[in-house]
């Protein structure tokens, strides 16, 4: 006698819900980072420094929950809208607040002259600028995203490797986010730090709507017969992330962002005539 399918058919689809509620999760962190970043002042400056622990758990929590939607084939277009708009709330709109409290609107006020505090509300409206500039350029990441099924990245390299095309939302909040977290959340002090970091900020608005291949990590396979080495590695990088997450977290980040314009300058200095390389598939960053 065959067994009844149907347990098998209401198993899958609850099963459904599982990815949605690490979105969810996603979701409420960034939620609660904007609540954080809100709390801030001079006085209690740790608040940002929550925030960004907050987005430094959001981007974990992001890249599971579409993981299990592969490993349990319970991918679906509610999961990627869903996923997708959590990922403009906790990945553009809290990084970007943050930014721009940390490093413009909690600056020290200091003894100026009038000239001189003309200047600081200048510069602090520039902060503002880049910080929008961050924002619109993370949505307009995920607007590319969602329309393009196979888009061709300016600098291919190696055909079969999967890659992002520009600079994806969750890595460019996890940058300003481990730089905040560096700092334990001490605002800048000097007007010209502030002027690299808003220089900073607008790099990676520009990285995440470039066309600048990002490697994705997505063809890590965990059902491999030999995961040993990468359960090893990953339980290494936890524990130095446990005890050292302050510099681990901004090494990692800075790297990560460092080796997009890496490649992208390899690939301008060693183009030669010819034929272009078969186009690379995207790596799904929602699903």
């Amino acid at each position: 006698m065959e067994p009844n399918p149907k347990p098998r058919r209401r198993l899958s689809k609850g099963m459904y819900i599982l990815p949605s509620l690490f979105t969810t999760a996603n979701m409420a962190l960034g939620f609660y980072a904007m609540l954080e970043v809100m709390h801030a002042s001079i006085a209690e400056f740790w608040h940002l420094d929550n925030a960004a622990v907050a987005i430094g758990f959001a981007v974990l929590f992001d890249g599971l929950d579409g993981r299990i939607a592969r490993m349990t084939g319970t991918s679906s277009d509610f999961g990627r809208e869903l996923d997708s708009l959590a990922d403009a709330v906790t990945f553009g709109v809290a990084p970007a607040l943050m930014a721009w409290t940390w490093g413009f609107r909690l600056m020290p006020p200091v003894l100026l002259t009038q000239n001189q505090w003309h200047w600081q509300i200048k510069l602090t409206q520039v902060g503002a600028i880049a910080s929008f500039l961050f924002l619109i350029a993370g949505a307009s990441r995920l607007a590319r995203f969602n329309i393009t099924s196979n888009p061709q990245p300016s600098n291919p390299g190696r055909p079969g490797k999967k890659y992002f095309v520009g600079m994806p939302i969750p890595a460019g909040a996890g940058v300003v986010a481990a730089v905040v977290h560096f700092t334990a959340g001490d605002p800048l002090e000097s007007p010209y730090t502030a002027i690299v970091w808003a220089a900073m900020v607008t790099t990676v608005g520009y990285l995440m709507v470039s066309t600048w291949r990002f490697y994705s990590f997505k063809d890590i396979d965990f059902r491999s017969r030999h995961p040993f080495r990468v359960v090893v590695l990953l339980a290494a990088l936890f524990g130095l992330i446990f005890f050292f997450s302050r510099k681990v977290l901004f090494a990692i980040a800075i790297f990560y962002m460092v080796s997009g314009v890496f490649w992208r300058l390899q690939w301008m200095f060693r183009r030669r005539s010819g034929p272009p390389p078969p186009p690379y598939k995207e790596a799904s960053q929602t699903s």
